[in-house]
């Protein structure tokens, strides 16, 4: 259930690339260096987390979900702390 109601389409990934935002950078990250971004199609706000596979020169979607207000500030771009 919780997977259905987070799906977001891949058309909407890529009719946001217009708009998307760098929220956070993860360049060491384990296998390929990663990117947090902030999409928007129409009224729907969307976080998408690329890998770059520069050697392969392609970009692979690791997951996308809609960010929970409650973690994020409302710029969806700052993460709330946690105390």
């Amino acid at each position: 259930m919780r997977l259905a109601g987070r799906f977001i389409p891949r058309e909407s990934i890529l009719a946001a690339v217009e708009t998307l935002e760098l929220v956070e950078a993860y360049p060491d990250e384990k296998y390929l260096p990663s990117y947090l971004v902030l999409g928007r199609v129409g009224s729907d706000t969307f976080h998408v987390l690329f890998a770059a596979d520069v050697e392969g020169d392609n970009v692979r979607v690791v997951t996308a979900y809609r960010p929970d207000a409650g973690a994020w500030q409302d710029d969806l771009k700052t993460r709330r702390s946690e105390s």
